[in-house]
């Protein structure tokens, strides 16, 4: 049977950690199994608008841009010893990838980093790796990225990478790089989007691309398959609060690609009192169902609810790991 004709994703709306949430549809929001239903696979759709997408290029400082098209968004870093990649994105978005990459310098592409294993971060690793690019990663992106990975809330699963597009140099906690004269740290703050999440700071530019521990303007994901929770969200952006300042170019992993730390500050404390609220919920003994129902997210849904996570799916989500 035919798939019936879903709303068209914007640039910025298409990616695959959103579509745990839900598609805005004439009928109103569907949950994640029901547009399965309707779509025959979310990630077919997300391909689908990725292959069409164009890439918009923000350049930041210190050689250091940001692509925002394919899935999260990606920092590149260009000069001497080769372009450096944070972030790979979907595998369809190569040509647009290529064109919007050859603008910034004809350097080759040498390093990649992936911010964690989700496929709109990490799906383009084969392509990457085949133009030249070592993949860093931490040691739990390797792991799930080379199994076949079941994420609950998409009712997916996702087959293992091949061999070389899995990262070959991984670390536990902490790893360092001296690429392009960047000073460059990975950090790994605990579980988080997932039990892999890294934030990826340049140290002379002061820019932090924080990965999906960082939605910009919109409810996050996160993925309790592989880890994930509403604590540790919260825990990686007082780490990277921590080591931003003023003037701190944030890349968040979603939504508008250029923020500040006021910006993460704000969606930290929209995640804390949220976790509270539902929180405080099941100890009341409400189930998961009275929680969504008593709308423990009120007060944010305007700015934070009016996107593919919607209230309810991310109300679900908290108490999941709350």
């Amino acid at each position: 049977m035919a798939s019936p004709k879903l709303p068209a994703l914007s640039r910025r709306g298409f990616c695959l950690c959103c579509v745990g949430g839900a598609f805005a549809a004439t009928a109103g929001w569907l949950s994640p199994r029901e547009a399965f239903a309707e779509a025959r696979g979310i990630v077919s759709l997300i391909k689908d608008s990725a292959a069409k997408s164009p890439i918009t290029t923000y350049k930041l400082r210190n050689n250091i841009s940001v692509l925002e098209g394919s899935g999260g968004n990606i920092a590149v870093l260009t000069g001497s010893d080769g372009k450096l990649l944070v972030d790979a994105g979907i595998g369809v978005s190569r040509p647009q990838l290529t064109k919007a990459l050859a603008e910034l310098g004809g350097e080759p592409i040498k390093h990649l980093i992936n911010t964690h294993w989700h496929f709109d971060h990490a799906d383009g690793n084969d392509w990457l790796h085949a133009a030249g690019a070592k993949i860093i990663a931490h040691e739990n992106t390797r792991k799930h990225l080379s199994v076949v990975q079941r994420v609950e809330d998409w009712d997916y699963n996702f087959l293992p990478l091949a061999t070389n597009a899995v990262p070959t140099e991984v670390f536990a906690k902490d790893h360092h790089l001296k690429v392009n004269g960047a000073s460059i740290a990975l950090r790994y703050s605990g579980p988080a989007h997932t039990d892999g999440d890294i934030s990826v700071m340049f140290a002379e530019a002061n820019i932090l691309h924080a990965g999906d521990t960082y939605w910009n303007n919109i409810y996050p994901f996160i993925d309790h398959s592989t880890g994930g929770s509403i604590g540790g969200m919260i825990a990686a952006c007082d780490a990277n609060l921590a080591v931003a300042n003023n003037d701190t170019i944030i890349i968040p992993g979603h939504g508008k690609p250029v923020s500040n730390k006021a910006e993460l500050q704000e969606f930290r404390d929209m995640l804390a009192a949220i976790r509270d609220n539902v929180g405080n919920l099941k100890r009341q003994g409400k189930t998961r169902d009275e929680t969504v129902a008593a709308k423990p997210t009120a007060k944010f849904d305007a700015r934070w609810g009016q996107f593919l996570i919607d209230p309810g799916f991310f109300t679900r989500l908290v108490y999941e790991t709350a």
